[in-house]
């Protein structure tokens, strides 16, 4: 088959894929296939026979890419890949406007819940939700003495090759769109410095009177994994109306979590330019872990206040009255954010150039019970350094940046760990030490730019099991010690440690706020 009809087929075959995922209806598909043919720039659609339904959309994407790459259509470089697979889908996309109601629709007649399943299945149809990429993440649970955490070792994160690299550089740089989460991304055709969008749809959600938008993430962590984006681009602030908005939203979606990464560098997200929060269908570690001391506070006695057995320095607030769940996280939040405790190593504040830099702020993380009271979760964060710990005091300390260096934001607050996806090779690499397939030699591993970081921590495993474990044994125990890894990861955060004197630092801090504890 000439390559002009091999590529119209594969044509067909995406058209076939968008009708049955309805992306498009009948009447789409004469004017989506003129537009496809005139981007592939192919005379005639394919003359053959009748085309069956594939399902393996990035075998028929891979397919258009290899022909455009063939023509010279587009560089072959995996940036240009990206924006031109994006491209093709795009213009099988329903409209922004088409999208919303829909959602409205399914919202008014089915419910709320059937409304977001429909937008999530849209989401992956179209490829934005990356559910073939998340899928080849490493996950597992590691049991611990605080329950179980869930590890993943975040594999999907494209890697940047080094030609886009170059290209990143030598572009004209522009302001448009300022961020990756601003809603001008919806449509938006991508460069090298920035993904393509056409596949971005997003629905308005009113909170407080403000307008926001409802979208997937493209990298999905865990179940229906969304995000909430402000209209304009301020950025992160944790206020009273924070907590108003996430309880708002979680009364609107009582299928889904709704938190808000902390608006400090260190402590926060990786978009700290940009209001937003991140939700989603799951319930994280955390949300199993049992209260340990009971309070309550004269203003609010409605308002049930527990810390939690957890690594982390968490408060549970749980009640059927929202306004004084907000009363109380907002009180609990403005004490913190100035609350010091030279013994802990708790300073709210500290100088540099003549500017006061704050240090406390928290974590909040909402959701709606089935009994129909609310549940908000209060974490307890500060971002200071010190020469000891130049990345935090309260951050992964030196020792375990060899797993874990980034920041450790809402998800794995929660206890969902996001690893860097280099440790998959690593790992590997190490198993083969622990069953004498690779022969251990300390100066060896010293000089091997991959193994060098982990260098005294395969002294450690080798002192623990020897070298004479099979495959499956040696994966188990670095499941393990990964695990175990993550959970000092989760410690070392902790601002009122789990020793006996930090938690008594912590009821302390309740105390002093002018909470009473019960029994």
């Amino acid at each position: 088959m000439p390559d002009e009809q091999a590529a119209a087929l594969y044509v067909e075959k995406l058209l076939a894929y968008a009708l049955e995922k309805g992306l498009i209806e009948r009447m789409d598909v004469i004017p989506c296939r003129n537009a496809l043919l005139d981007l592939l720039r192919l005379p005639e659609p394919y003359m053959g026979r009748e085309i069956e339904t594939d399902d393996d959309l990035d075998g028929i994407i891979g397919a258009l890419l290899a022909y455009a790459v063939s023509k010279g259509i587009i560089p072959d470089s995996a940036v240009e890949r990206e924006l031109f697979s994006t491209r093709i889908v795009g213009l099988l996309m329903p409209r922004a406007s088409e999208v919303v109601k829909t959602f409205n629709h399914i919202r008014s007649t089915q419910g709320v819940e059937a409304a977001t399943d429909w937008f999530y299945n849209l989401s992956v149809a179209s490829n934005y939700v990356k559910l073939s990429e998340a899928r080849q993440n490493m996950t597992w649970t590691t049991t611990t003495e605080y329950g179980p955490l869930v590890i993943t070792i975040n594999v999907a994160k494209p890697e940047k090759d080094p030609r886009d690299i170059e290209r990143e550089r030598d572009a004209q740089s522009s302001r448009y769109p300022r961020c990756l989460l601003c809603i001008d991304n919806v449509g938006f055709s991508g460069n090298v410095g920035h993904p393509a969008r056409q596949n971005l749809r997003v629905i308005p959600v009113t909170l407080g009177g403000e307008e926001w938008y409802l979208q997937y993430s493209p990298y999905s962590y865990y179940d229906e994994h969304c995000i909430l984006v402000y209209r304009g681009h301020v950025p992160m602030r944790i206020t009273p109306a924070t907590f108003e908005r996430l309880l708002e939203f979680v009364e609107q979606y009582r299928h889904y979590f709704m938190g808000s990464n902390a608006d400090l560098p260190i402590v926060g997200g990786s978009i700290l330019s940009h209001e937003h929060y991140q939700g989603g269908k799951y319930i994280f570690p955390m949300e199993s872990a049992p209260a340990e001391r009971h309070f309550s506070h004269p203003s609010a006695p409605q308002v049930v206040v527990d810390t939690i057995r957890w690594p982390l320095s968490v408060i549970r607030l749980t009640s059927a009255d929202k306004e004084a769940l907000v009363d109380v996280a907002a009180m609990l939040t403005e004490l913190w954010r100035g609350y010091e405790d030279e013994e802990s190593s708790i300073r709210p504040y500290s100088e540099k150039d003549g500017q006061m830099i704050m240090h406390n702020t928290v974590t909040p993380v909402a959701r709606m019970l089935p009994d129909g009271e609310f549940r908000l979760y209060i974490v307890l964060r500060n971002n200071r350094t010190s020469e000891e710990h130049p990345w935090g005091i309260f951050h992964p300390h030196e020792q375990l940046h060899h797993i874990k260096k980034e920041n450790i934001g809402l998800i794995e607050v929660m206890g969902l760990a996001i690893l860097p996806g280099r440790l998959k090779g690593e790992l590997e690499k190490i198993a083969s030490i622990l069953t004498g397939r690779q022969s251990y030699d300390k100066n060896q591993v010293l000089e091997d730019s991959i193994l060098a970081k982990h260098g005294h921590w395969i002294e450690e495993l080798i002192g623990k099991y020897g070298t004479d474990l099979t495959p499956d044994e040696a994966w188990e125990v670095l499941k393990h010690e990964v695990g175990s890894k993550f959970l000092q990861v989760l410690l070392d955060c902790g601002v009122f440690k789990r020793h006996a004197n930090g938690q008594k630092a912590f009821a302390r801090f309740l105390l002093e706020a002018g909470f009473r504890e019960v029994d």
